[in-house]
């Protein structure tokens, strides 16, 4: 199916479903579900054989959040992850903070408790205009929900720019530095498409969450890659949201199983997930079966292309996001000029099987750049 938002309420009744006997943990690894102030252009790194748009000219503990931590310095920066223990967005953390103590900058770090905690995010942004920042990061949970808190900070002069995931509708941000998660999916379903050749796909889909748009893009571009785009096609026979969460998915994938054992095909909003579903498949002695793939590039996810356990991962680069943030603050603090646009920070596949026609790199350059 593809996804909206206008379809939440559909989907929160197969989440409903399928998820009734999940528990809730924390995420192994990266999330999902997947980039400078006055920047010439962002790119992936060299080599990566990712896509990457140039930049436009002249672009660049809350309350109920987590407990905040800053790098000293005299420019405040805040910056608002989902999570905070997820590894993609301690990636995103250590970036900003490195490259603010170079800067004559302080970041100070807030987060929502779970992916997903809107009001956590709120609070964060909230507690971000108290201390007094010249800018504010932010890599949105819910893409409209945290509209309202951004205007309030934009209100006080703060610099609001969006890192991973775009707001809704993407002006709300002076810019976003991310990947381009509907490329991300787009790549992966047109490998998924061409591994398994002639035989007709019958698709598992763990997503995300229908109000965070990077779930939704990547979702359909999966399908577009595919051929699949259209309506909701008969070849996707089951579909869940597991918040990226590695518990979530794999109680969900088990209880799809039951249903379509004869799946040959899933996709994974992000690693986590991916691995949740590998150990359901795993216990059913289906993982042969199935040609699983995902969206990340953390350097346990590339691991798992080595180890044959993901046909492929989709790496993207949450240190160029990061640091690209960082440079539009301070740019805006000492000039008062704003970043605009958005800046596509890159997106390269990963896989041991090339195919031909479809640029890639093999798992040995994906653990030398993970995460880079």
């Amino acid at each position: 199916m593809k996804l909206t938002v206008r379809r939440s309420a559909v989907l929160a009744v197969a989440f409903a479903t399928t998820l009734s006997m999940a528990a809730c943990t924390k995420n192994g690894d990266s999330s999902s579900a997947s980039s400078e102030a006055a920047p010439a252009a962002a790119s992936a790194p060299a080599g990566s054989g990712g896509a990457a748009a140039p930049a436009p000219a002249g672009s660049a503990g809350a309350a109920t959040g987590s407990a905040g931590s800053s790098s000293g310095g005299n420019i405040k920066i805040g910056l608002v992850t989902k999570t905070d223990s997820n590894p993609y967005f301690v990636k995103l953390r250590e970036s900003a903070k490195a490259l603010a103590a170079t800067q004559g900058a302080e970041v100070i770090a807030l987060s929502g408790k779970f992916d997903g905690d809107n009001e956590g995010q709120v609070s964060a942004i909230e507690n971000l205009i108290q201390q007094g920042v010249k800018g504010i990061m932010i890599t949105p949970s819910n893409s409209a929900g945290i509209l309202n808190a951004i205007k309030e900070a934009e209100a006080k002069g703060i610099l609001v720019v969006a890192l991973d995931s775009e707001t809704t509708p993407k002006t709300a941000v002076a810019a976003t530095y991310a990947t381009d998660n509907q490329q991300a999916g787009t790549l992966l379903g047109k490998y998924v498409k061409a591994s398994i050749g002639s035989t007709a796909p019958k698709i598992i889909t763990l997503d995300l969450d229908p109000s965070a748009s990077v779930g939704i893009q990547r979702h359909n571009g999966f399908l577009e890659g595919m051929g699949l785009s259209d309506g909701t096609p008969s070849q996707v026979i089951g579909t869940a949201l597991t918040a990226g969460d590695q518990t979530k998915a794999q109680s969900a994938m088990e209880n799809l199983l039951q249903a379509h054992p004869d799946v040959n095909v899933v996709y994974s909003i992000n690693e986590p997930a991916g691995r949740g579903a590998y150990q359901a498949l795993t216990a059913k002695n289906l993982q042969s079966k199935v040609t699983l793939g995902s969206i990340d590039g953390s350097c346990s996810g590339v691991q798992y292309v080595k180890d044959g356990k993901f046909v492929a991962t989709v790496m993207q680069f949450p240190k160029v996001m990061a640091e690209d943030g960082v440079k539009a603050i301070v740019n805006y603090s000492k000039t008062g000029t704003k970043p605009t646009g958005e800046v596509n920070t890159g997106a390269t596949l990963i896989t041991d099987k090339p195919i031909a026609g479809q640029a890639s790199k093999d798992s040995a350059w994906g653990l030398a750049n993970c995460w880079g």
